[in-house]
């Protein structure tokens, strides 16, 4: 299956992605398709789930999930292993999947597929760590003369819902932290980026993952709803817009949920810090992903006595992005998933300029490359400030002091990540405990993630954190057992 599916991309043919259910490759049924938002052709098509689909992995999942249950740590660390080395060695051919499906630059797709072998050793490592506690019961009068252990065990089965911008490590991490667990997962792909799920289920596959480890379904967001009210799923890891989040723990009802949501990131560039690095770092992660990335920096906040010397290098480094073709390994900035997304930088920087910003540059469009645009000094209520742009624009605007800068951050409704330009450590503390924020990044912008450190944010940006070992909690269930009338201490 991933042979195929590379094969078809490196000749520029559209790729047929498939359903992997009850051990099987599938690729019969209605066939939808996925426009490339640069290639404009179809450049994908996956076969659409209906509700026989759906009972078919419930019931495989139901079955399957004792003989996931029963691998050894060690059998599934080998092959997380296996596929991190596969993900290195085919780099080249799924970067090129992610250009093609999503307009994702090569550089950025590049990127990605590293992370994705990065994320499966992570998850090997951890999976290998999985272990318990000897329970200090001789403790307490009434736990004398008795013995306590826990260990984690599997959930059982999980559902991993993943998005498009990030398509390849978003599964890599909830697919590779699920095995790592010792659950069956149910993956539900994105339908802008079809083929490039199926490539990174059927590398797993190929790594030796056991088909009972792991079923793929496609569909839209009905497809997506039942499985979340499945009583068969015990977990589900969703990662997507606010609303649809909603929707999802609507849909679950009493089920775990790690929920990782809309952003709104925020980089504040204080009177002391390093203005041209920071120029030189926001303008280059504000448009990584044509700003598609739940914490691509969208709000800056400059001091007022730097404010316009870091404007006017921000905008030069802008300026000498390269927009064009993603497959072209000079270009910085692709198109965005669709052209409704790009119309939306378009109207929204529109809609800041009557307010009275200036737009420096950008606010325009070509199909569905949004051109990267600087909106200088929006007001506050402004859509550039209020909600998530998702997309290829970035918002410049002073403040005088620090507890006024941490006040208008905190006005979002969002609260992922943060960056902080300075270096006082006594405002990085400050803004530490202060910012409602999942995690800050001092001397960087909000874009930036190691993929083992945990990862999530507050307010509506969701909750439960994602890293492999904060994933493995989230997939694991504690286990006790208590064993009477015999002591590791002694009896009195």
């Amino acid at each position: 299956m991933l042979e195929a599916l590379l094969a078809a991309a490196a000749e520029g043919e559209r790729m047929q992605a498939a359903a992997l259910s009850g051990g099987r490759w599938s690729t019969a049924g209605p066939q939808s398709e996925r426009i490339g938002p640069y290639a404009r052709r179809p450049v994908s098509q996956a076969p659409a789930a209906g509700p026989g689909d759906v009972e078919a992995v419930r019931s495989y999942a139901r079955a399957s999930a004792r003989t996931v249950a029963r691998l050894a740590p060690a059998s599934r660390a080998e092959v997380l292993e296996r596929a991190s080395a596969a993900a290195a060695e085919n780099r080249e051919d799924l970067a090129r999947l992610l250009a093609l499906e999503l307009g994702k630059p090569v550089k950025d797709g590049r990127g990605e597929i590293d992370r994705v072998a990065d994320t499966f050793a992570v998850c090997a490592a951890e999976a290998r760590r999985i272990g318990g506690e000897n329970l200090p019961v001789a403790g307490w009068a009434r736990g004398a003369g008795n013995t306590a252990f826990t260990y984690r065990a599997p959930a059982g089965v999980a559902l991993a819902i993943t998005p498009f911008n990030a398509p390849a490590n978003l599964l890599a991490h909830k697919l590779g932290a699920s095995f790592a667990a010792g659950n069956t997962t149910i993956v539900k792909a994105p339908p802008q980026a079809p083929a490039t799920s199926t490539a990174i289920v059927a590398l797993l596959v190929e790594a030796g993952m056991p088909y009972e480890a792991v079923q793929l379904l496609h569909g839209d967001g009905s497809v997506g709803a039942e499985l979340c009210a499945a009583d068969e799923v015990a977990v589900i890891s969703f990662t997507g817009s606010a609303a649809t989040g909603n929707a999802v723990a609507r849909a679950a009802g009493a089920k775990r949920l790690v929920l990782e949501l809309g952003g709104n990131a925020a980089t504040i560039v204080c009177e002391d810090a390093d203005v041209a690095e920071a120029a030189r770092i926001c303008a280059r992660t504000g448009y990584t992903n044509s700003g598609q990335s739940c914490i691509s920096v969208q709000r800056v906040y400059v001091q007022r006595s730097r404010f316009e010397e870091f404007l006017g290098l921000f905008t030069g480094h802008v300026e000498a992005l390269t927009v064009g073709d993603p497959l072209d390994p000079r270009t910085d900035v692709g198109s965005m998933v669709d052209d409704d997304a790009a119309e939306r930088v378009v109207r929204w920087s529109a809609e800041a300029a009557e307010a009275g910003a200036r737009v420096l540059l950008g606010g325009k469009r070509d199909g569905a490359t949004a051109m990267p645009t600087v909106v200088a000094d929006p007001p506050a209520d402004c859509a550039v400030v209020r909600e998530e742009v998702f997309g290829a624009l970035v918002a410049v605007m002073p403040f005088d002091g620090l507890d006024e800068v941490i006040e208008r951050c905190n006005e979002s409704r969002y609260g992922l990540q943060a960056g902080l330009f300075t270096r006082d450590m006594d405002r990085i503390i400050t803004v530490w405990r202060d910012l409602e924020v999942g995690g800050l990044i001092v001397n960087g912008s909000s874009n930036f993630r190691l993929d083992h450190v945990p990862f999530g944010g507050v307010k509506d940006s969701g909750f439960g954190r994602e890293s492999p070992r904060c994933t493995i909690d989230d997939y694991t269930v504690v286990k006790t057992m208590t064993l009477r009338g015999t002591s590791l201490w002694g009896a009195a």
